[in-house]
């Protein structure tokens, strides 16, 4: 049997390189050796955007159609939306009793969405109820499927030893070794920064989508920040303090391509603006399989429904089998 792997992302519209790079690559690596849930976090969304559904459902639609696109294959993989499979609100009901208060509250993910609520207008210092039960909700997400792995980034281990710590006290409330205690895998992937040299995010609108044109990727290319201290182009360069340019080519370039990039801008022979236009063509040569796919999904939009449909099913069948076993546990009638 293949070891169990869950993981999710919040639906907030079309994923940019930055997903891709740090996230979705991997999820496509792991799914020919274990046995993958891949959710559509859209209860998530609600903690912090209960008031701005508007475009939820074209939200969830885009994130799906951007895995697919990068190559998540719901033949190995099942591909779901939270919402769906409504037994993840029920298992996060029972987690919610026998969690103790002060473990929520020290949880650094409820912390630093909550640091951002307080400094958008209006908001002041509430934070929701839904937003303090994020943590246990989470939990339950990768409970529903007793996985065995959670791939995370370095800043998300904190919350796996929080589901960790929930699925062992319910272990030793009921006298019960039923819940595995899930483990953190850690990530193996490119880190890529926005083009303002910030952490790449649509918020700050220093963003490349995966769905993005070649033509608006050169143009948004042309905006990323270069050697500050360069500023005519005869003058020589310095790779290791270009704050974006360098860093792209270091994960879009060839070892060849990087030496000469290196090369000729320490010896005046690559002015920042050719070195932009070619690191475009070159992130555009490395998408350009993916955004064909991409724009299939975006002219068959009912494909990506189906898909999300058949696994959500699959998905619930599941979770059903684990939460009857819950339910048996906790003595439910």
């Amino acid at each position: 049997m293949k070891q169990r792997i869950m993981s999710g992302m919040r639906p907030t519209g079309k994923l940019h390189l930055g997903h891709y790079l740090g996230v979705i690559d991997n999820w496509v690596k792991l799914q020919d050796d274990y046995d993958c849930y891949y959710q559509v976090a859209d209860w998530h969304a609600l903690t912090t955007k209960y008031d701005k559904t508007e475009n939820l459902r074209q939200d969830v639609i885009d994130v799906v159609s951007d895995w697919l696109a990068c190559g998540i294959n719901p033949e190995k993989s099942t591909v779901y939306v939270q919402s769906l499979v409504p037994e993840t609100a029920e298992l996060h009901i029972y987690l919610s009793m026998i969690t103790p208060q002060n473990w929520v509250e020290r949880d650094p993910t409820l912390k630093d969405m909550a640091k951002i609520l307080k400094t958008k207008e209006g908001m002041g210092t509430q934070i929701n109820y839904g937003l303090m039960g994020y943590p246990v909700l989470m939990t339950a997400d990768i409970l529903l499927f007793n996985a065995n792995l959670v791939p995370v980034g370095i800043d998300q281990v904190a919350h796996v030893e929080l589901t960790r710590d929930i699925a062992r006290r319910f272990n030793n409330v009921y006298n019960t070794d039923f819940f595995n205690e899930p483990q953190p895998k850690l990530n193996n992937c490119s880190l890529i920064c926005g083009l303002d040299g910030n952490k790449m995010g649509k918020s700050f609108n220093n963003d490349i989508k995966i769905s993005d044109t070649p033509e608006v990727t050169a143009k948004k290319i042309m905006t990323a920040i270069t050697d500050r201290s360069r500023i005519k182009k005869d003058d020589p360069g310095h790779p290791d303090e270009c704050e974006v340019a360098f860093k792209y080519w270091k994960i879009f370039g060839s070892e060849s391509d990087i030496n000469t990039t290196r090369c000729e801008c320490e010896n005046a022979q690559r002015g920042c603006a050719d070195c932009k236009k070619m690191l475009a063509s070159k992130i555009n040569e490395r998408m350009a399989k993916i955004r064909e796919k991409r724009a299939y999904y975006e002219e068959h939009p009912e494909v990506v429904e189906e898909i999300i449909r058949n696994g959500s099913q699959k998905a619930r069948s599941e979770a059903q089998k684990i939460l009857k076993e819950v339910k048996n546990i906790v003595k439910m009638y």
